[in-house]
């Protein structure tokens, strides 16, 4: 292997979406430099924040049918019973919803937590608060997918944060997603939630770190009873 593939293989890809704000982040930095070199400096480290915000990394992602992996990089804030969002089509009982919340420093690509198709779309203008708040879930603006895989169907919530000004979806209603799959992103800190199917326990707890793609978040093939879980 060349030193410039051993380079490549260690450098993690950027996603489309960051490049013009990688660009001008760089650009601002090089007229700060001109100015002052250590505003310059500043600008030069907030690229390179940029440039991380926007990595798309490759993630390794289980495919056993009925599995349900985490669509967010983060921290899992909330594992409750809840009616979903209206708009949704789920109805009004309450379903199990996993929600991670993604600080400014996680991967933003979101991902799809099962294999299916997207029986919907919807987005709904709202406020900008805290994603990190329960409320978010009803008061700020989101873009939701629901999905369905076999005989079920699980919803997905990319619910905007205090930062964040703009939902990106790479998918279309009516297309097919493998597990794992890149189904959009937001920018600048946000929220995911998952609604699962009523009676399926969440096989993470509060507190939790979720990889994308990767982590495994419930199993509607076989839902496990009296889960309990420790912090080491």
């Amino acid at each position: 292997m060349s030193v410039i593939a051993s380079i490549r293989s260690q450098l993690v890809p950027i996603h489309r979406e960051g490049y013009p704000f990688i660009g001008t982040f760089a650009l601002a930095s090089l007229i700060l430099f001109w100015v002052w070199a250590p505003l310059g400096w500043i600008g030069t480290v907030l690229t390179i924040w940029c440039a991380l915000f926007f990595r798309d990394p490759p993630r390794v992602t289980p495919t056993r049918e009925g599995l349900v992996v985490a669509p967010a990089d983060g921290r899992v804030s909330r594992v409750i019973n809840v009616a979903p969002p209206v708009e949704l089509g789920l109805g009004e009982r309450p379903l199990p919803r996993i929600s991670i919340f993604m600080n400014v420093f996680n991967c933003h690509v979101n991902r799809s937590p099962v294999a299916g198709r997207i029986e919907r779309i919807a987005y709904k203008a709202g406020k900008f608060i805290n994603a990190d708040l329960d409320k978010a879930s009803e008061d700020n603006e989101r873009n939701s997918f629901v999905i369905s895989t076999g005989n079920a169907r699980v919803a997905v919530v990319q619910i905007a944060g205090l930062l964040a000004r703009r939902i990106v979806t790479f998918q279309r209603q009516g297309a097919t997603v493998a597990a794992g799959e890149r189904i959009g992103m937001i920018r600048f800190g946000s929220r995911v939630d998952v609604y699962l199917p009523e009676g399926v326990q969440p096989l993470v707890a509060e507190g939790q770190t979720a990889v994308a793609g990767e982590t495994v978040i419930a199993d509607l093939r076989s839902p496990v009873r009296d889960l309990s879980f420790r912090t080491n």
